[in-house]
């Protein structure tokens, strides 16, 4: 019995989480996931999707508190450590999100091409080099300092996400050997 009443309240403060996802969408007219799953992976994941919408960016999303948060960065990110990407601070998505690729129809929120271009695993940098050992997103997200260690195809190594202000972030590729 408590851990269905767990199970719910993880649910329902999810559904709050993608209240704007949801919103945002006519699910009768886009192929994107209506979200169901709730709670979080063993290990969290990340991904980046390159969409061609209005603006050519590359949505980069973390899993943090059971959704991905998501920021959307114009430029896409740059494995170059002294280059800094703004990352605009975009609603929540659906853990089902990660796996998306499609078309998303002319009229509706986000219309153009998505496709998937990273994804693998992640862990808090931060909260290691403090010796913590549960992992706490939510906490990182809410400073507005975020460092983690990607394990993708494409993006390995220590990456950081700074807020500046408001919805506005900076997307930098921490100093390490993992260039590639």
């Amino acid at each position: 019995m408590l851990k269905d009443n767990a199970r719910n309240s993880n649910l329902k403060s999810n559904m709050e989480k993608l209240e704007s996802y949801y919103r945002k969408r006519d699910f009768a007219k886009t192929g994107e996931p209506r979200g169901s799953k709730s709670g979080r992976n063993r290990e969290p994941i990340f991904v980046v999707q390159k969409h061609d919408a209005r603006n050519l960016h590359y949505d980069f999303r973390l899993e943090i508190g059971g959704v991905l948060k998501s920021w959307a960065v114009p430029k896409g990110p740059s494995l170059d450590p002294s280059v800094k990407r703004l990352a605009v601070l975009t609603e929540n998505h659906p853990l089902e999100y990660a796996k998306f690729e499609g078309t998303i129809p002319e009229g509706e929120y986000g219309a153009g091409k998505v496709s998937l271009w990273d994804r693998g695993k992640y862990f808090n940098k931060r909260l290691r080099k403090q010796g913590v050992k549960k992992l706490d997103m939510e906490g990182s997200f809410r400073d507005g300092l975020i460092e983690i260690e990607l394990k993708g195809r494409k993006l390995k190594g220590g990456w950081a996400l700074k807020k500046l202000q408001k919805d506005n972030w900076l997307l930098i590729k921490m100093n390490d050997d993992k260039k590639d």
